[in-house]
């Protein structure tokens, strides 16, 4: 008699199960750092800040996005992939609108917080980074996750490095050009994430 670990259905569950934990972990550390980040960087009048805000935001999509399909075919994993592309820009476009905003005042950011708040973030999102990646290479729906997550390390970085720079010259370049890459980040993820969905969805629809 063949045992549960034997019987490639019982597998699948456990797979599914396993990365449901992960995302419900990932996404709540996302929607907490979300609110921290947005009014850390509110307060301390950060492009950077802010656009890191809207990055965790966005991954808490994404991961609700994973989340709900998890347990789905492949032709659904794509859909939330184009979804999950589609956020990715749209904040993308909404950091650039900030950046340009940012532009137009010379106000130099609070350079503590948004070490303080930057540092906690990296922290958190190398975490996440370290649970997602055991699954990165599982379906396009955990790629797509791990590719945002992979995005916030780059992204926590670059706020830290514009903290110094701000307080280095006292000036809001070092947080406009950092804000400026952060949303050219996203708008790039967006187009990896939307080619990921396309070559998934044309091999579902081939061995349909």
């Amino acid at each position: 008699m063949s045992s549960c670990c034997e019987d490639a259905g019982c597998e699948i569950d456990k797979l599914r199960d396993r990365q449901s934990r992960t995302l419900k972990i990932v996404l709540a550390i996302n929607c907490l750092m979300f609110a921290v980040e947005f009014s850390a960087g509110y307060i301390a009048s950060s492009a950077a800040l802010m656009a890191d805000s809207l990055d965790m935001l966005g991954d808490s999509l994404v991961y609700g996005f994973s989340l709900y399909v998890v347990s789905r075919d492949d032709r659904w994993k794509a859909r939330a992939a184009y979804a999950k592309s589609a956020v990715m820009l749209a904040f993308g476009l909404f950091v650039l609108v900030q950046v340009g905003i940012k532009l137009l005042s010379s106000e130099a950011p609070q350079y503590e917080i948004m070490g303080a708040i930057g540092l906690l973030a990296l922290i958190a999102n190398a975490f996440c980074l370290l649970l997602l990646t055991l699954h990165r290479e599982e379906d396009v729906n955990m790629r797509s996750v791990w590719l945002c997550s992979r995005n916030d390390i780059v992204a926590n970085v670059s706020v830290l490095i514009a903290g110094v720079g701000v307080m280095l010259t006292s000036s809001h370049w070092p947080d406009v050009i950092v804000g400026l890459g952060i949303a050219v980040l996203f708008i790039r993820s967006s187009l990896l994430v939307f080619k990921d969905a396309q070559v998934t969805m044309v091999n579902y629809q081939v061995t349909e």
